[in-house]
């Protein structure tokens, strides 16, 4: 009799065991979630590689609405392009980074898309850090790296790169902006204003250097005739008065 008490209360125990342990699991499903990244050629300065993400929905109550996403050292936000994505959904550039999202999607549903890189950088690692903003404001962050094989609890999405092929080179960046091709029409519209004002410069200094010149002539006429005209009046008066000596 005391044998087959024993016994129940074990398995009572057991059964209380058991359903704990599916509860702790059940209460650390979301945490089971994650944000990942994958690549068509897993290369170290592989050109032209296509990244494809997929952000795990955790919440009950909202889906995704955007993903924040800062890229690793040697990968510019301008060195990727969007390849596919949610509809409606943009991708837009920031200082270290992009954000890419649009109209909230299902409560539930996986946020995935994929970009195209120019060219990975020579590294054996590259991670990913993440943000999702869900449509009531909720926000996980997908920002822990692991390092020494260690665990974390929010790791951020990280891709492991294989050795560069044989001959692999950077490829130069995309030439930066010059004034003169950021904004072609500077020039044309400056330099119509521009060309003008010099013709009248010029021309207003050759009146001026005319007037001058001219005048500079007509004094030097004037002085010419008075000078003949008193050289004539000394000799008249030296002719009358040698006449009247003479008479």
């Amino acid at each position: 009799m005391n044998r087959s008490r024993t016994g129940i209360q074990l398995r009572r125990l057991g059964i209380a065991a058991v359903g704990a342990l599916v509860a702790v699991g059940v209460a650390a499903g979301p945490a089971a979630a994650h944000a990942g990244v994958t690549a068509s050629d897993p290369r170290a300065l592989a050109e032209n590689v296509t990244l494809s993400f997929t952000s795990e929905a955790e919440s009950d109550t909202a889906g995704i609405s955007e993903l924040r996403v800062v890229l690793p050292k040697g990968i510019a936000p301008d060195a990727l392009t969007l390849k596919d994505a949610p509809k409606e959904w943009k991708l837009t550039a920031t200082a270290d980074g992009y954000t890419i999202g649009g109209p909230a999607l299902a409560t539930g549903t996986d946020a995935e898309y994929s970009v195209t890189v120019r060219q990975l950088p020579d590294e054996d690692s590259l991670a990913f850090k993440t943000l999702e903003t869900y449509g009531d404001g909720k926000i996980s962050r997908w920002i822990e790296v692991p390092t020494d094989g260690e665990k974390v609890d929010n790791p951020a999405p990280v891709l492991k790169l294989k050795a560069a092929a044989p001959g692999a080179k950077v490829i130069a960046p995309s030439p930066s902006p010059t004034p003169s091709t950021a904004a072609p029409s500077a020039q044309p519209s400056a330099q119509p204003s521009a060309q003008p004002s010099a013709p009248v410069a010029s021309t207003s200094a050759r009146a001026t250097s005319e007037e001058d010149a001219g005048g500079g002539g007509t004094a030097a006429v004037v002085g010419v005739i008075a000078a003949a005209l008193l050289l004539a009046a000394a000799g008249t008066v030296w002719w009358v008065r040698r006449n009247r000596g003479q008479a």
